[in-house]
């Protein structure tokens, strides 16, 4: 038998750019949910196969990310963040939010990131057409996922309250 969580998991993801540290952040502070930044955490466990020059990135271990994370995510109250969904096993999350902004907003926000070329043209077309939206309608039910967009600090803060009050009418599933 499975073991029943006491507390929800949330996966938070999209574009990078799109305001997910921010968002999840500030959701676990309030909520006092784990946030969990799997770029940050494939740094500093080594939970990746080298790097990528072409996009200045870690190559990520998605088994490896999964094996460190398996025991917290059993336990639940945890934010996780990342800008891809599909490698995570389905019965992880109770709620996938995918931000999306605006691209304009996002081109300047990758731009002040020190994105250039490729990497930045790559992130806007994945943002324009809406990849990782698929991937999340793709990888989990269609009712745990939420699309909120994150073009403001308006909208980030209506974000946060929305999934503070989310958190807070979770109930565990029998």
């Amino acid at each position: 038998m499975a073991h029943v969580r006491s507390k929800p998991n949330i996966l938070v993801t999209g574009t990078p750019g799109t305001g997910k540290t921010t968002t999840s952040s500030l959701v676990a502070e309030a909520t006092e949910l784990r946030h969990i930044n799997v770029s940050e955490l494939v740094k500093q466990k080594n939970l990746h196969d080298g790097w990528d020059e072409e996009f200045e990135c870690h190559v990520i271990n998605e088994d490896l990310v999964c094996d460190e994370l398996e025991d917290m995510m059993e336990e639940g109250g945890n934010i996780v963040e990342y800008h891809g969904c599909d490698f995570f096993p389905e019965r992880w999350f109770d709620c996938v939010v995918v931000l999306q902004t605006d691209n304009s907003v996002l081109y300047d926000r990758l731009a002040s990131r020190g994105y250039m070329g490729s990497k930045l043209m790559n992130n806007i077309e994945c943002e324009i057409f809406q990849v990782l939206l698929d991937e999340a309608r793709s990888s989990y039910s269609e009712d745990i996922v939420m699309v909120l967009q994150s073009d403001c600090v308006d909208d980030i803060s209506r974000n946060v309250s929305a999934l503070i009050e989310w958190t807070k009418n979770w109930r565990p599933r029998s």
